[in-house]
């Protein structure tokens, strides 16, 4: 598969966290062909099942969740004062990378916008200071009337940029966090047309993580899986960040180490990744993830989770920066991990322990 064209469709298209709808579309539609069937809660999250090819013989049918939030961070309108918007920010949405931003206006049509900069030899303050959500201004350009009739207090603001190829492998765009773990899911999926596995696999594009992890804690709740994987980006190595807490680019996903993954799973996914020769880090996390896992591992009654996270620049900005390599990996490794599972997978990481009476 074309992994910079199907990452470029879902990147730049705009659904942030509670409007996932135009996403959920093209990810159906690129899966539509490597599923058997799809399903939806009722929040939003999208789930492809992809059944096993050569079920367990006692007819016992085990499932694997792989979660990947398909959610952007985004803004919507709070005021309009003689035509120009101001706007208050859905989740992590940076005001110091906003300034001079192009943007996109959900109104009755949609409206090309940017965000207003006062030119510094004109401004009357500290010119060093970071503007704030309370200075940011869009202009789309229209006559005060014109604004009024096309945009209304609570219509959706989003970045609007399109995919810019560098050099190598490298791109950099909005939504990679997580629409590149979105994207490894189809590698996963693709790689799997291929392949036997015993297992079903439910690949979910959970809603609102950016919110608070709710497309993954509804989407669990409904699939119950034996096991799961959470996919989410991590921080790329670059100028200004430590080293321990930063990951190279084009050196592979990295596993998450801690309270909230499963340490036989995480077991089972090294040996599979160093049988395939398939670069990944181990990287600590002794707190909470943050990510989709975090709800995942305590739905129902616990699930064995694991979290992988690919590393990117320029976090929650319009040119978060990943390598592709990065992309195919991470599915390639999720394929094979899912292709490797038997039906007596669950035993090998049962933490139950023996009864007291019984030793």
């Amino acid at each position: 598969m074309d992994v910079k064209a199907h990452l470029k469709t879902l990147v730049e298209a705009h659904a942030p966290s509670g409007h996932e709808g135009p996403i959920r579309a093209l990810i159906r539609e690129a899966w539509r062909d490597k599923v058997d069937e799809f399903q939806q809660d009722k929040l939003g999250s999208l789930v492809g099942i992809k059944r096993a090819t050569t079920p367990p013989a006692d007819g016992t049918r085990r499932k694997i969740m792989l979660a990947a939030h398909m959610d952007e961070i985004g803004m919507l309108v709070r005021d309009i004062v003689d035509g120009f918007i101001y706007v208050a920010r859905i989740s992590g949405v940076d005001a110091r990378v906003m300034t001079a931003q192009t943007v996109m206006v959900h109104g009755k049509r949609p409206l090309p916008g940017v965000v207003a900069s006062l030119p510094a030899h004109l401004h009357k303050g500290d010119v060093t200071r970071y503007p704030t959500f309370e200075d940011l201004i869009i202009d789309v350009g229209l006559l005060p009337d014109e604004v009024n009739a096309l945009v209304q207090i609570g219509d959706l603001v989003t970045v609007d940029a399109p995919l810019l190829e560098l050099m190598g492998r490298r791109v950099a765009a909005k939504a990679l966090d997580d629409r590149a773990s979105v994207a490894a899911v189809t590698v996963c999926l693709d790689a799997l047309q291929g392949m036997s596995h015993t297992w079903d696999v439910y690949a979910a594009a959970t809603v609102q993580e950016e919110t608070g992890l709710f497309g993954a804690t509804t989407a669990a709740n409904m699939i119950a899986p034996d096991v799961a994987i959470a996919l989410d980006v991590g921080f790329g190595r670059q100028p200004g960040m430590d080293n321990d807490e930063t990951f190279e680019l084009g050196g592979g996903p990295s596993l998450g180490l801690g309270p909230n993954f499963h340490e036989k799973l995480n077991e089972k996914l090294r040996e599979t990744a160093r049988y395939h020769e398939i670069k990944f880090h181990d990287e600590p996390m002794p707190a909470q993830s943050g990510t989709d896992a975090w709800a995942i591992q305590v739905a129902l009654q616990g699930i064995p989770t694991a979290l992988f996270s690919l590393p990117i620049r320029n976090m929650h900005s319009a040119v978060e920066t990943i390598d592709l390599a990065d992309i195919e990996r991470a599915g390639r490794l999720l394929a094979h991990f899912i292709a490797s599972l038997d039906a007596d997978f669950l035993k090998t990481i049962d933490f139950k322990q023996p009864d007291a009476a019984q030793g």
